[in-house]
């Protein structure tokens, strides 16, 4: 499983970013949980949004009604939608993949992760 983000970059306190994870390599027999992790200098990994494959979505509290997980029915790629951004969500954001997709384990070290982009919230 390959994953590769796209979309990171620096942006103003209040503004908008779309990040993508173009995603590859998943065995068809298998299904996958998909998410977003973030991980902030000297803080840990915390997971952002999942989304099993009944499509059940969990976010973190601190995203909330300000990020959107997403999905392309037509291939693997994932999105996270990130609007009303604040300083406090700078991070290096990863895509994540894990396998058994009825249910997202809660753990931060899933099988794939992406190499992350960067997204820093100036105010």
């Amino acid at each position: 499983v390959q994953l590769r983000e796209s979309g990171g970059g620096p942006v103003q306190a209040g503004g908008s970013l779309r990040l993508a994870c173009s995603a590859s390599g998943f065995m068809r027999h298998i299904n996958y949980c998909m998410g977003w992790f973030r991980q902030a200098p000297e803080k840990e990994r915390e997971q952002v949004a999942t989304l099993d494959m009944r499509n059940r979505i969990r976010y973190a509290d601190s995203v909330k009604g300000r990020f959107t997980i997403s999905k392309d029915s037509a291939d693997d790629n994932l999105y996270l939608q990130m609007d009303n951004l604040k300083p406090e969500d700078t991070a290096t954001y990863y895509c994540a993949a894990n396998p058994g997709g009825s249910y997202c384990p809660t753990r931060i070290d899933w099988d794939y992760l992406g190499q992350g982009t960067q997204v820093t919230v100036s105010s």
